[in-house]
């Protein structure tokens, strides 16, 4: 008997091909938030969103061996705390929290804007791994026993 769990071949197929695009469009949304409009929010909705394609697409049996779901929590809650360096070393370095402590470099090139990047790919991470694991446990909830887990 065939796998019954998830979408059909044909929704299968195009999730296998367009989840890579939608992964390296995130991450260039998050790498160049600096210089365009974007930056480490709308890059990490938009990776969450693929990780959520494959959850859809393929059901969460696949999902969980695609994804090491236990790696997406540790890496969530590892972003906060890399933030946090990150604001202790502008007080050491730059005066301030958060206060820039690198140079800026070029004008309109990719690494010009300092710490900027730093945080929009730590927020990037934080906003991909927050989302989708909301998504994940509110799917993993049994509606038929009142909300347990």
């Amino acid at each position: 008997m065939k796998d019954q769990q998830g979408m059909s071949i044909i929704v299968k197929t195009v999730t296998r091909v367009s989840v890579w695009l939608i992964l390296l469009y995130g991450w260039y949304i998050i790498l160049h938030g600096h210089l365009t409009p974007g930056g480490g929010f709308a890059g990490g909705v938009i990776i969450a969103l693929a990780f959520l394609n494959v959850m859809l697409a393929y059901g969460k049996d696949f999902t969980v061996k695609w994804l090491n779901i236990q790696f997406l929590k540790d890496m969530e809650a590892a972003s906060i705390t890399l933030f946090l360096v990150m604001g202790l070393l502008g007080i050491s370095f730059g005066g301030a929290f958060l206060a820039n402590f690198l140079g800026k470099g070029k004008l309109f090139h990719l690494f010009s804007a300092g710490t900027i990047p730093l945080f929009n790919v730590i927020i990037g991470i934080k906003v991909a791994m927050s989302l989708f694991l909301v998504v994940w446990v509110l799917a993993d909830i049994d509606s038929t026993k009142g909300g347990e887990l």
